[in-house]
């Protein structure tokens, strides 16, 4: 179909430009390569002939002398059309990179949006396949690792708050061995808990990260870096944090009641009131933790670091501190009536423990391999002495 008026018009136009640059540079190049033979022709001679200042020499001998500065001129030549062409190469790698990094930010894009959709999916398997799309897009994108954490949490707040809301979530007052592993009640809860505890590892940027009043009994949280998380108020009964790394993390007014925390790492966290109320803390690392006014009747502190430790009004009546250091630690006001120690225990300079209540007993011996023991989320707690 032929244009009329003005796209008629146009079309002339962008025609005739274009036979204007192939003219522009058939001349061009025609020229550029007169130039350039002329410059072999004419040049060598004009320079042997100002080198030669006017000598005589015989014919032979110039003729050597203007073949080698044009093979020297031909080498110039040679090396400014290698390093041109080395040139536009480079920025045609460059332009390559670019478009392929735009390529991969825009697929990046798309995927973060379709995972994140998929958690609102009303299917289980949907969400979790969102979740572990956006646990890898955090492996390979550290730009987005802070994103895909918070979002992590911003799902188990939602989903798992506390007190429990809903029929489908286990009452508040459940007894703990009656309620099942996380993994099995809230499958997909325990892939977002352990995505983010395997992406604070590799943290850029320490911002706390908000897992305030969350359900997570029996949550299987074994090795997993929690750090600088804010777990205040969370209820973790007989969650399994077996070698967790918390330090420096907040668990102010936290319920810890059978939980599973032997060899984890509370340095310098705040368990501020918290109940440890037969928790096994067997050989953790309680240096510099502030655990002032926490409930730590029957929890099991075998062998525990705790040098610096603030244990101020705390209750550790019918705890067991056999081998534990204590050499530093704040003992301000602490109950200690029925806890038992041993030769191993080590107390603050002056510290009478005799006369705090404390029973001095056999010490235990080496630890079991944690191999040998079942995990946490799987021991039924056993009925606690002490008085609520």
């Amino acid at each position: 179909m032929e244009l009329d008026g003005p796209d008629r018009g146009q079309r002339r136009w962008r025609d005739l430009t274009v036979g204007r640059r192939a003219v522009v540079a058939v001349v061009g190049g025609a020229v550029g390569l007169a130039v350039l033979g002329t410059a072999f022709v004419v040049l060598p001679g004009v320079v042997v002939g100002h080198d030669l200042a006017g000598a005589s020499v015989s014919a032979q001998d110039r003729l050597g002398a203007v073949s080698e500065v044009r093979k020297t001129m031909l080498q110039a030549v040679a090396g400014l059309v290698v390093f041109f062409g080395a040139y536009a190469t480079w920025r045609q790698l460059r332009v390559s990179q670019d478009s392929l990094r735009a390529t991969q930010e825009g697929y990046l894009t798309d995927r973060f949006s379709r995972a994140v959709d998929q958690l609102g999916s009303d299917k289980l398997d949907v969400r979790i396949g969102g979740l572990h799309a956006l646990w890898r897009i955090a492996e390979h994108s550290a730009r987005d690792r802070e994103a895909v954490i918070s979002i992590q949490a911003g799902f188990l707040r939602t989903h798992l708050p506390w007190p429990p809301l809903g029929p489908e979530t286990p009452a508040a007052d459940v007894p703990i061995n009656d309620i099942a592993p996380l993994e099995t009640r809230a499958a997909d809860a325990q892939v977002a808990l352990t995505g983010l505890g395997v992406l604070c590892q590799h943290r850029r940027e320490w911002r706390w990260v908000h897992l305030s009043a969350t359900d997570l009994r029996r949550a299987d949280c074994d090795g997993l870096w929690l750090l600088e998380i804010n777990l205040d108020r969370v209820c973790m009964e007989s969650a399994g944090l077996y070698h967790a790394n918390l330090t420096q993390s907040s668990l102010v007014s936290a319920n810890l009641r059978h939980a599973d925390l032997k060899t984890a790492i509370l340095r310098r966290a705040r368990c501020v009131m918290a109940d440890l109320r037969g928790a096994r803390l067997v050989e953790a690392d309680l240096r510099d933790a502030d655990l002032s006014e926490a409930d730590l009747r029957e929890a099991n502190l075998r062998k525990v670091d705790a040098n610096g430790a603030v244990f101020r009004r705390s209750d550790l009546r019918l705890a067991d501190l056999r081998g534990a250091d204590l050499s530093t630690a704040n003992l301000v006001e602490a109950r200690l009536d029925g806890a038992l120690a041993s030769e191993r225990t080590r107390w603050p300079a002056g510290f009478d423990h005799v006369a705090a209540g404390v029973t001095v007993t056999e010490d235990p011996g080496p630890e079991p391999p944690p191999l040998l023991q079942p995990p946490g989320i799987t021991t039924k707690a056993p009925s606690l002495r002490s008085i609520p």
